[in-house]
C-alpha cells in the first residue's frame, strides 16, 4: 500500500525556558493511499499536535515529515501551501468562515487562490458538492442562517474542492449533536470509500470505530494501535466495543 504521508520521529515542543513542554516525544506513524485513520487520546496527549505536524501546518523541531515523496524541510512555504492546498483537504471542530461572505462563496475562496481564471469551473464544482451533502439550497445563505451541521457540510465540501488525496479532520463531530454527527461520519466513510484517504481527531469511540486503524496516544506518543476491517456499515456496535475495550487497557 502507498504511503502518502510519512512522519518519522516527529519532536515538537512548545514553550520557552522553563516553560517549554514536549508534546511529541519522537513519534513515526504514516497515512497510506485509501486508508481511514483516527487518532485517540486524552487532552494534551498530542493528537491534534500530530495531526498538523503530518500536514506540514505547523513545523516540527525534529524528526521528518515526507508528503507525496517530498521532505516538507526542504521545500518553501509557497510550495509547501500549493501541497496543501492541491493534496489535503481541512475540516475543524468549528469551521473558520467569513461573516461577510454566503455560504458557497466561502466555500470557493480558498480554492480561487492562484486559480482566479477557473472562477466558473469552481463554483460548479462547489455546487455539486454541495447537492451531494444536502445543502444546494443554502448557497446564498450567511453563516450565521444556517446549523451547526449544516455548516459543517459546508466545511466537507470546501475541503474536497481540489479533489485532495487525503482529508484531515480535527475533532470534525465535537460540537455536534449524535445525530448529525453520525451524518457527517456517514459522508466520511462514503469520502473514504471513493479512494481519498482520512484521518480524524477525535475522543469519541463511535467516530473512531469508523476508521480501520486507529492510534491511541498518551502523553506525546503512541501508545497502542487498533485495526479493523474497513467500515462497511455492519456490526457498528461490535467495532465500537472494541475501541472501548482498547481504551480501557491503555487506560485512556
Amino acid at each position: 500500500m502507498k504511503k502518502i504521508i510519512i512522519g518519522d520521529q516527529i519532536v515538537k515542543s512548545f514553550g520557552e525556558g522553563e516553560e517549554k513542554r514536549q508534546v511529541l516525544g519522537g513519534v513515526s506513524a504514516c497515512i497510506n493511499e485509501g486508508e481511514f485513520v483516527a487518532v485517540m487520546g486524552p487532552s494534551g496527549s498530542g493528537k491534534s499536535t500530530l495531526l498538523f505536524a503530518l500536514s506540514g501546518t505547523d513545523g516540527i523541531d525534529g524528526g521528518k515529515v515526507m508528503i507525496d515523496g517530498k521532505d516538507i524541510s526542504e521545500i518553501g512555504e509557497t510550495e509547501l501551501s500549493d501541497l496543501r492546498r492541491s493534496k489535503m483537504g481541512f475540516v475543524f471542530q468549528q469551521p473558520t468562515m467569513l461573516k461577510n461572505l454566503n455560504i458557497l462563496d466561502n466555500i470557493i475562496l480558498p480554492s480561487m487562490r492562484g486559480n482566479r481564471k477557473n472562477a466558473a469551473k469552481m463554483t460548479e464544482t462547489a455546487r455539486a458538492l454541495m447537492k451531494r451533502v444536502g445543502i444546494a439550497e443554502l448557497e446564498k445563505r450567511d453563516i450565521t442562517q444556517v446549523s451547526g451541521g449544516q455548516l459543517q457540510r459546508a466545511g466537507i465540501c470546501r475541503a474536497l474542492m481540489n479533489s485532495p488525496k487525503v482529508i484531515f479532520g480535527d475533532e470534525p463531530t465535537g460540537a455536534l449533536n449524535s445525530q448529525t454527527a453520525q451524518e457527517i461520519m456517514d459522508l466520511f466513510s462514503e469520502i473514504n470509500a471513493e479512494g481519498t484517504s482520512v484521518m480524524l481527531v477525535t475522543h469519541d469511540a463511535k467516530v473512531a470505530a469508523r476508521a480501520e486503524r486507529i492510534l491511541f496516544m498518551n502523553d506525546g506518543t503512541i501508545a497502542s494501535e487498533l485495526t479493523l476491517p474497513k467500515f462497511d456499515g455492519s456490526n457498528p456496535d461490535n467495532r465500537i466495543e472494541k475501541v472501548t475495550v482498547k481504551m480501557r487497557e491503555i487506560g485512556i
